[in-house]
């Protein structure tokens, strides 16, 4: 019992690593003996677990430093190849399968024809060994006295051992889309789809950087930080090179939508390759979109990173410091917009076609809003970062009052907007964006329900979005963009409309889809986003996870939990399509990927939160008391008493 106990800290992560991270054991290329032993078989329709003596491990690593060039600033003048790209100098007779991660690594075989390998996944739950224990105390209880055990613990025993089977099937999965870069670890691609024709694989063979957050998300959650970190490092080379199309050089600050490892000749030597990383800042990319979502998911998934491994060096590097810092000037710079929130184009975030988004869209603000705060908390304090971190909190302030102010919709204001004055010049207006109430859509009306809200999709001049934007209502509540009860309200709505965001598949990435004419005027009749497909309004489930992080930060992980079941019954067996068609979520999507990688990592990352609540802090952001007075300040303020006249000159701040 003892050694059984050990084993289960052990895979738990409760025990030290059975390998250190020490220096001089990385060096080692010879084989060590493990102590343990798993085999594991079948007896009477009961699982056995046996801890036998000793199996021979193979432990070796090869020790490969890209990151040479990252020890100093990388924002200086780089030169780099043909392609662009950040290149890695060291030749490779063969693709190198282990490494040493930082919290070390060994391996468990099974029945000596199988390995456990803590780095690349196939690790025993402790999910799995508490349902071998429950089957055995089962068929001990029934051997004793005779008697069946209770029908509820069996359906509850052999439902997580189904799940936990998906499980396993999708950690194994995730692991194979990992993509290597000198030997280690830098990220996952979008997807794998074997029946995907080499022509058909468009750049679905990179690596995104906003597919990837599922996937670091629930590598982090693994205790596995090598390849999260990685990431972040490597990525943050490619935002310093020059990006260019038709002449004209975007920010500086812009972080690329995705990045391939290409192998190369090597200068001078045809005989003799080299790895490169080929960027892609949205010049190669289809419509040629901006990926202006990059560099927010980016400063959110350093944050995480920190709070996870506990590693906060990653974040005080000074390269690191200056990549925040180029993204913050990017998106706080001054412009012709009256508004706080980002005015970008249409296609900049996960929705990345045509869809009638240009503008202020709500995915974008609230990932504004969320690394704001991620970046405000990150930040060495020094000289030159006072004028940076003051301009930040005032934007915070002025967003957070914009978004919960005039995005915000449920039946009261909607029959407030119903009533709006048109045509009000004047300081103190009430229809301040010149709302026409014609806009409200009879499907509104008939949707809304009596409790419960959300934030509309976008907001500008005489134009209200009223579509329901799942990812953004979501990380508004992860935030804290909105209020409390706003959070509360949005959640309220989502079970309230369960059928209609959820039905056969979670989730719906908008509602209600765009049709007929409003269709062909709006997507100029996009043959891959038609009604109830793909954007516009299929279903996506990689949305879980957000699902999970709202769920759990406002204490009801049962919404969550519900979506997952629903997912359980057939992702799986569909081969973890990208996306789902039709209103209700029946078919897989016409042009869906399968074997989607986020579709994979949002399951896993939901699945994990779930199984650990407290774990989302590395996610969930709260509002202080300084903001919050700061904007309670703004609220109590009148506009009409505010000095009107020259604007005293500002600060600069200089990154």
């Amino acid at each position: 019992m003892a050694t059984s106990e050990a084993f289960l800290q052990v895979i738990g992560g409760s025990l030290p690593s059975l390998f250190g991270s020490d220096d001089s054991f990385r060096k080692l290329g010879s084989s060590h003996t493990s102590r343990s032993f798993i085999r594991i078989r079948k007896k009477r329709g009961s699982m056995c677990v046996n801890f036998l003596n000793c199996s021979n491990i193979s432990y070796r690593a090869i020790r490969v430093d890209c990151f040479q060039s990252t020890r100093q600033s990388v924002h200086g003048d780089i030169g780099h190849s043909n392609l662009r790209s950040v290149n890695c100098k060291c030749q490779q007779a063969d693709s190198a399968s282990s490494f040493a991660s930082e919290k070390g690594n060994g391996s468990w075989t099974i029945d000596n024809d199988q390995s456990f390998d803590t780095v690349h996944g196939n690790t025993p739950s402790v999910m799995q060994f508490e349902t071998v224990r429950e089957l055995k105390v089962g068929e001990e209880n029934f051997q004793s006295n005779g008697s069946l055990p209770p029908n509820g613990l069996v359906e509850d025993t052999l439902n997580r051992i189904a799940g936990n089977s998906i499980e396993d099937e999708a950690w194994e999965l995730l692991r194979e889309s990992m993509v290597y870069y000198c030997g280690s670890p830098v990220g996952t691609i979008a997807a794998k789809d074997p029946t995907s024709s080499t022509a058909d694989v468009l750049n679905y063979d990179q690596v995104f950087i906003r597919d990837f957050i599922p996937s670091g998300i629930a590598f982090l959650l693994k205790g596995e930080y090598e390849i999260v970190r990685n990431f972040i490092l490597h990525t943050l080379q490619l935002q310093s090179w020059e990006k260019t199309m038709d002449c004209h050089s975007p920010g500086q600050g812009l972080m690329p939508a995705s990045f391939k490892v290409r192998t190369v000749p090597l200068d001078g030597d045809d005989s003799a390759t080299e790895e490169v990383l080929d960027p892609d800042f949205g010049e190669a990319a289809i419509g040629r979109v901006a990926p202006v979502d990059s560099g927010l998911w980016w400063i959110i998934l350093l944050r995480a990173y920190g709070k996870s491994s506990g590693d906060l060096s990653v974040q005080e590097r000074i390269d690191v410091q200056t990549g925040i810092k180029m993204i913050l000037r990017l998106c706080l710079a001054d412009g012709f917009d009256m508004f706080p929130t980002l005015l970008v184009t249409d296609g900049s975030c996960m929705i990345d076609r045509r869809m009638g988004i240009h503008g202020h869209p709500l995915e974008i603000q609230a990932l504004f809003h969320s690394a704001l705060l991620c970046a405000r908390e990150m930040l060495t304090p020094e000289d030159g970062s006072a004028d940076l971190i003051r301009a930040l909190n005032n934007r915070l302030v002025a967003l957070s009052f914009h978004i919960r102010e005039y995005y915000w919709i449920d039946m009261k204001k909607l029959n407030e907007i119903y009533r709006y004055q048109t045509e009000e010049y004047s300081y103190d207006a009430v229809n301040k964006f010149n709302i026409y109430p014609d806009q409200i859509s009879p499907w509104l009306v008939d949707w809304m329900p009596s409790k419960g809200g959300y934030l509309i999709g976008n907001l500008q001049p005489a134009h209200m979005d009223f579509r329901f934007f799942s990812l953004g209502n979501l990380w508004s509540i992860v935030c804290s963009l909105t209020t409390d009860d706003q959070s509360h309200a949005i959640l309220d709505l989502i079970e309230a409309k369960w059928t209609d965001l959820v039905a056969d598949m979670p989730f719906k990435i908008c509602y209600p889809a765009l049709e007929g004419q409003e269709w062909k005027i709006i997507t100029g009749c996009d043959p891959k986003n038609t009604p109830w497909s793909y954007h516009n309004g299929g279903s996506w489930p990689t949305l879980l996870w957000q699902l999970a992080v709202a769920s759990i930060k406002m204490n009801r992980p049962e919404i969550a939990a519900k979506a997952v079941e629903v997912a359980e019954k057939r992702i799986s067996q569909d081969k973890w399509p990208e996306y789902y068609d039709t209103k209700k979520a029946r078919f897989i999507g016409k042009q869906a990927r399968l074997f989607q990688t986020w579709s994979i990592a949002g399951y896993l990352v939901a699945k994990l939160l779930l199984a650990n609540p407290s774990s989302a802090k590395i996610l969930i952001s709260q509002e202080d008391s300084e903001l919050l007075n700061a904007f309670s300040c703004a609220i109590s303020s009148n506009p009409r008493r505010k000095k009107r006249g020259p604007k005293s000159p500002q600060k600069t701040y200089i990154v």
